[in-house]
């Protein structure tokens, strides 16, 4: 005989082993449930954040009251792409990304292909440890100290003072900025162009060999062609990384090196005209929306 207790227990483990059942055979619903909640969050945070932005972009701010009016226009949007000001500082983000970016490539990629095919398994493991020990310190720390030795009596003319060749003063200017960037992102670059050249398979660069290919044919050849995934997925975190910036500018650019950013904080936290910053915000996104499908198409996704 069963008591009461057992018979009331035995629903609830038949309605487990049926959902249990029912999951086992459903394999596609196991993956719904593991996904439902970050893209959930996913969704409601930068999603919706976005789309927040986009539509406080079309609103104005009262010039007596310094209030938001939510009155749907195009007055942010047209004093962006029209005003000659924000048009120069806009191109002079675009421009200053897309220079570390190139910089960043050049530097990475002989880096990368000594790591990947020449250095010893110690070498390699001492590179790596270099590449990333600077990515263990504080952003700002890295800024500073750059700001120190670009200084007019910093440690760089310091230098050349000593080795008695002419000083140069480019402390708060737009090649500052490069300089910095370049040095900063540029273990973003790294990676990823490794990770694309250790994965060439060596009977391709012996084959090139045997073929009587010299050593810049087998380069032009083999190896840029297939680092090249790499180098655009690098290329995507040091433009991007640069193009959002706005405390490398604020620390070692001049009065005239102003990027996006720059702009949007100041339109937020001093001008409070919060549609004109988001409105300003959204020449980057479109530009990295551009990048991404470009990169998306040069195969940059399958290196990362």
């Amino acid at each position: 005989m069963t008591t009461g207790a057992e018979s009331a227990g035995r629903p609830k483990w038949a309605a487990r082993r049926r959902l249990s059942a029912t999951f086992w055979r459903r394999g596609w619903l196991r993956g719904l449930l593991l996904l439902v909640p970050p893209l959930a969050f996913f969704g409601l945070l930068y999603l919706g954040a976005l789309v927040v932005l986009l539509i406080s972009a079309f609103w104005t701010v009262d010039p007596l009251t310094t209030e938001v009016v939510h009155t749907w226009n195009l007055d942010n949007f047209k004093t962006v792409f029209t005003e000659p000001t924000y048009r120069t500082i806009a191109i002079r983000t675009i421009g200053i990304a897309a220079a570390v970016t190139i910089t960043d490539a050049l530097v990475a990629l002989p880096f990368a292909y000594f790591m990947a095919r020449l250095a010893s398994p110690r070498m390699r493991a001492l590179l790596f440890v270099l590449v990333l020990l600077p990515l263990w310190a504080s952003y700002l720390a890295r800024v500073y100290a750059w700001r120190l030795i670009l200084a007019k009596e910093g440690a760089l003319n310091w230098t050349l003072e000593h080795l008695g060749l002419p000083t140069i003063n480019i402390a708060y200017s737009n090649w500052a900025m490069w300089l910095v960037f370049s040095y900063i992102w540029l273990p973003f670059m790294i990676l990823p162009v490794y990770a694309a050249i250790e994965r060439i398979p060596d009977s391709f660069l012996e084959a090139s060999t045997d073929l009587g290919a010299k050593g810049w044919r087998t380069t032009r050849s083999i190896v840029l062609p297939l680092a090249f995934p790499g180098l655009v997925a690098g290329s995507i975190f040091t433009f991007a990384l640069t193009l959002g910036d706005y405390i490398t500018p604020t620390l070692v650019g001049g009065a005239s090196s102003q990027f996006i950013g720059n702009v949007v904080y100041s339109n937020v936290g001093i001008a409070n005209n919060v549609p004109f910053a988001a409105a300003y915000a959204v020449v980057p996104l479109l530009v990295m929306a551009v990048y991404l499908v470009i990169a998306k198409r040069l195969g940059a996704f399958e290196a990362l």
